[in-house]
């Protein structure tokens, strides 16, 4: 009696065991989720955890807080998931910024890929390469030309040493020896303006502060730096149309969590998440805002995050590119 008691006895755990993930990834979440951003408010960090939170407290019935928590070039608030809970309530909105931190040498007081789970990919925003009208540059082969009729006049402003439009722009003139100083900004904001004043004829930084500018003549679009043409400047081509293969250098946006999230949890999100950005009207808000969606789970993610560290580590050496 006493063996058949206790074989009854766990075979009731097991099942318990079994049926857990199932029940959590129906009871969850039971109370608010917190998604940390770590850059400022009105990005495009920010702008993607805002319309996710909206749809996401309407699909879960539960409130969804979008914490901006600034500072080291993301790290504050990617260390702040990192140390939370691993239960799904602590979410991270992270960008690519991360992976050229890493390519940069700069030391992280945590590894991305064993402290924090990689739940899915969200959106991508093209990286537009601009010129002032004044020198009359509308593609690749026209900025080529200027250079050599020009030599030693060209200057190109980016949003700063070490982003991902100063690493496009060095590559841009390792495949083309093009001869261009870089002026490197705090932000994007002062670029922009400067190009449109006329100031620098050359800048690069997000498409989608472009576009405006673009569409009302006050700049022409050299390149766009993604494997597709860009939704707000649909006439405007790619560098990789222009012959520069492979040159896909998306800002892209990703969902985390701490390490060792419960799967079920994970597989939740996932699957709600999907459904918010396959909704017509967010991917609407999303594009005018300049956030493309686009999708790939945690594998895919990963894939992106180890690949991306690999080029932009290569492309800092050969560029001499060091954080200031």
């Amino acid at each position: 009696m006493k063996l058949k008691s206790l074989l009854k006895i766990c075979c009731v755990a097991l099942a318990c065991q079994a049926l857990a993930p199932a029940a959590l990834a129906q009871t969850w979440p039971a109370k608010s989720v917190r998604i940390i951003v770590p850059y400022g408010t009105g990005g495009g960090a920010d702008i993607l955890a805002r319309q996710l939170g909206a749809s996401l407290q309407q699909a879960w019935g539960q409130g969804v807080a979008v914490d901006n928590r600034t500072g080291a070039s993301g790290n504050i608030g990617s260390e702040l998931v990192v140390h939370s809970p691993a239960d799904g309530y602590t979410l991270l909105l992270q960008n690519s910024t991360m992976v050229v931190n890493m390519g940069l040498g700069v030391k992280l007081n945590y590894d991305p890929e064993k402290d924090l789970t990689p739940i899915m990919l969200l959106g991508i925003t093209p990286i537009a390469l601009v010129a002032h009208p004044s020198i009359n540059v509308k593609n690749l082969q026209q900025l080529q030309d200027y250079a050599k009729a020009n030599p030693g006049k060209l200057s190109y402003g980016s949003c700063g040493v070490g982003t991902p439009m100063h690493f496009v722009m060095e590559l841009v003139k390792q495949k083309t020896a093009l001869d261009a100083v870089h002026a490197g900004y705090k932000g994007c904001a002062p670029v922009v303006t400067d190009v449109v004043g006329g100031q620098i004829p050359l800048a690069i930084f997000s498409a989608n502060l472009a576009a405006p500018y673009v569409k009302s003549g006050k700049l022409n679009v050299v390149g766009v730096a993604s494997q597709k043409r860009y939704s707000l400047l649909p006439e405007a081509l790619t560098l990789e149309e222009q012959g520069l293969k492979p040159l896909d250098f998306s800002t892209w946006f990703a969902l985390m969590g701490p390490a060792k999230m419960p799967p079920a949890v994970v597989n939740k999100i996932v699957a709600d998440v999907h459904k918010v950005l396959a909704d017509p009207g967010v991917q609407s808000r999303l594009s005018n805002a300049g956030v493309e969606p686009y999708e790939g789970n945690g594998a895919a993610l990963v894939k992106l995050i180890r690949s991306d560290k690999l080029r932009y580590e290569q492309l800092a050496k050969a560029a001499n590119i060091k954080p200031e």
